[in-house]
């Protein structure tokens, strides 16, 4: 591999990056950060995404927290970063894994070109392996752990085998908000559940309510102190099951109060009234997942980024009445649910959707229609 000149001037440096299963890529590394100086190596879980743009609001997702990204699209950085298109105060990623790179953006919002970013938040950018190949190997063999690193390429094999997944571990706490914010704003009064929010979705909902954002340990009494006319469930990392305080606290507050949930809060809400959920292979991740509403067969081009979804075999075993709105029309997972009688629905997929398509932003008017009927309108 030859070192381009625009990358040896970022601090590029060779190195390696390992699967837990052996499987290596030849790289480079851009080291950026404490813990790279330090061990010259950082352990995740890879996924990949398929998104051809929007990559400052894929790295700033918390739901991103714990894992390294794979971007299949082969160019990154071409337009920089800007002001605007943080989804978090912080890179959510643990790496950053793309075939080749653009140190000089070319876009007039750009303020500061990527790697300088990830340089300030100390996420390595790890550049020229066939990311095709890594792709499809993940999407054979599942999300695997793995290390990216400058050490000896035996040593990074020997760790990746000991890497975390995101399995079994409460990475909610990580990334929830340390206290109560509000948001000025009209309408009926919303409490959300931070578990990972992301920017745009505070912003679609305090443009329609007058909003609350809660850290995600907030007992059910404290909400219910607000007098909200409904709450709502956000977004977050990993596995749902080891979310415990979650699961609990929703099983006190729905049916008391309508409630909207989406990604790891439609997770919760099955979960929290006795359904089961389950890790997908290699998890869905990207801006065009198409996905089918089952009461009008309408289809809606969707963002999504999640690793675990509902098992549909559980929905029977629920404690009420659920019905599946809306499927994933690639693989057939549950991309949404209805509790009528508890004046409640969900869906698994990002209809702020940032980035991506916008054609699920009525699910937040149907919010409204909820608070204000007490019923999900079809």
């Amino acid at each position: 591999m030859v070192l381009d000149a625009s990358l040896a001037r970022i601090g590029a440096e060779p190195g390696w990056l390992v699967l837990s299963d052996g499987t290596s890529f030849r790289a480079y590394l851009v080291p950026n950060g404490e813990e790279m100086r330090k061990d010259r190596y950082v352990a995740a879980e890879f996924v990949f995404n398929t998104s051809l743009s929007g990559y400052q609001e894929i790295l700033t997702d918390p739901s991103y927290f714990g894992q390294a990204i794979v971007f299949t699209y082969p160019h990154l950085g071409n337009y920089g970063v800007n002001e605007l298109d943080w989804e978090s105060n912080r890179v959510s990623a643990r790496a950053v894994v793309a075939r080749n790179y653009t140190p000089s953006p070319s876009n007039w919002r750009a303020s500061a070109p990527l790697h300088q970013i990830l340089d300030l938040q100390g996420v390595p950018l790890v550049l020229g392996l066939d990311t095709r190949r890594l792709t499809r190997h993940l999407r054979s063999s599942g999300s695997l752990a793995g290390v990216v690193g400058t050490l000896p390429k035996d040593e990074l094999m020997e760790l990746a085998k000991t890497a975390p997944t995101t399995d079994g571990l409460d990475l909610v706490k990580e990334v929830t908000s340390k206290g109560v914010i509000h948001y000025k704003g009209d309408g009926p009064k919303v409490v959300a559940y931070d578990f990972g929010i992301k920017s745009s979705m505070v912003r679609e909902l305090s443009s329609r309510f007058q909003l609350t954002v809660v850290p995600a340990q907030t007992d059910a009494k404290d909400v219910l102190a607000m007098a909200p006319d409904g709450v709502f469930f956000s977004n977050g990392p990993g596995d749902p099951a080891p979310v415990e305080y979650a699961t609990n606290v929703i099983s006190e507050l729905i049916g008391r109060i309508p409630a909207f949930g989406i990604c790891l809060g439609h997770q919760l809400m099955a979960r929290a009234l006795g359904g089961a959920t389950y890790k997908l292979n290699f998890g869905h991740h990207g801006a065009n997942h198409p996905v089918s509403d089952t009461s009008t067969s309408k289809v809606e081009v969707t963002s999504q980024n999640h690793n675990y979804a509902v098992l549909e075999s559980s929905l029977s075993k629920m404690s009420t009445k659920v019905e599946v709105t809306h499927i994933n029309l690639n693989d057939g997972v549950i991309e949404g649910l209805s509790y009528p009688r508890l004046k409640a629905f969900s869906v698994q997929y990002h209809p702020e959707a940032g980035p991506g398509p916008h054609d699920s932003y009525y699910l937040f008017d149907r919010f409204s229609e909820v608070m204000e009927a007490g019923t999900v309108s079809a």
